[in-house]
């Protein structure tokens, strides 16, 4: 049964066994299709998607610039949907089981840690000529905070390896033009070496053993692969663009800065990064300091 389907499938329940409105089923509708459009960025099937996924989807829309209220009803489809597919045994695993509406702000992007971002390059065999290729996916797309499908399009011409300089087209078809750090140039470099022997006739960066381009799948794939190699949960190919934007703004970069190397139109959908920091900087203060919870603090004495 296809995705569509599916969905169809839960409309005419709701339809029959809650007789529900004409009205309410097509909102319905629509806050399903909004995660139809991003499952198919990842491309996945609907019952594909994990609990982490989720959790990109529901950050994804306080992005898009939904009202907390607008995400909630959103997240209220997207369980009984999901709640729908487990009766119905389309699903095993329910991945809305822990996902809550939103009682304030929004969900914050999943992202790795630095040792998590270790492990996970540490994965491929770098001794074979398809790890080697992983290898370089990875650390790109981590040093230049890459899109999916701006990895998968990427052209030869477009790695300037002496300046260090990425040129990818983003959405909207904007250009944009990216430094990389000497980890990612060392493995790029290496193997450029192989990807200039081979018989193509692609432009294409990143190509199979056959010489043929990479697709976003494949790049999915692998990327889901070496993370539970390295024994890491929920990691998709965003998640690396998730941690490069977050990784700097906690060393300490500007919004601007990372916003014109991530390609945001709007300085608000960066700033989702300046939040995550936030966040992590008061968890690890609360965890750490030694008088973070002692004392008796009354503002009004002040």
């Amino acid at each position: 049964m296809s995705e569509r389907d599916l969905v169809k499938e839960f409309l005419s329940y709701l339809a029959a066994e809650r007789g529900l409105s004409k009205n309410t089923l097509a909102a319905y509708g629509s806050d399903l299709s909004k995660l139809k459009d991003f499952a198919d960025a990842e491309e996945l099937g609907l019952e594909e998607l994990s609990r982490s996924e989720i959790r990109e989807f529901v950050a994804s829309l306080s992005v898009d610039g939904l009202s907390v209220n607008s995400i909630n009803r959103v997240i209220s489809a997207v369980r009984g949907f999901y709640k729908f597919l487990q009766i119905d045994r389309f699903i095993e695993k329910n991945p809305t089981d822990d996902i809550d509406t939103l009682t304030k702000g929004f969900y914050l992007p999943n992202f790795l840690s630095e040792d998590d971002v270790d492990r996970l390059f540490e994965a491929p065999d770098t001794s074979q000529e398809t790890g080697l290729r992983d290898r370089a996916i990875l650390e790109l797309m981590y040093a230049a905070g890459l899109r999916v499908s701006e990895a998968a399009n990427l052209n030869v011409r477009d790695v300037d390896l002496d300046s260090q300089i990425v040129t990818c087209v983003g959405k909207g078809n904007k250009e944009r033009k990216i430094p990389i750090g000497r980890s990612a140039a060392k493995w790029l470099g290496e193997y450029l070496e192989i990807r200039r022997r081979k018989e193509t006739d692609t432009k294409n960066l990143f190509v199979s053993h056959a010489g043929k381009p990479i697709t976003r799948h494949m790049i999915f794939s692998l990327v889901k692969e070496y993370s539970e190699k390295a024994g890491l949960e929920g990691v998709s190919p965003h998640t690396l663009r998730h941690s490069f934007a977050t990784h700097l703004i906690q060393r300490g970069a500007d919004s601007r800065s990372v916003q014109a190397m991530l390609g945001h139109a709007d300085i608000s959908t960066t700033q989702i990064y300046t939040h995550i920091t936030d966040d992590h900087l008061r968890n690890a203060y609360k965890r750490f300091h030694p008088r973070s919870t002692s004392g008796n603090f009354d503002p009004k004495s002040d």
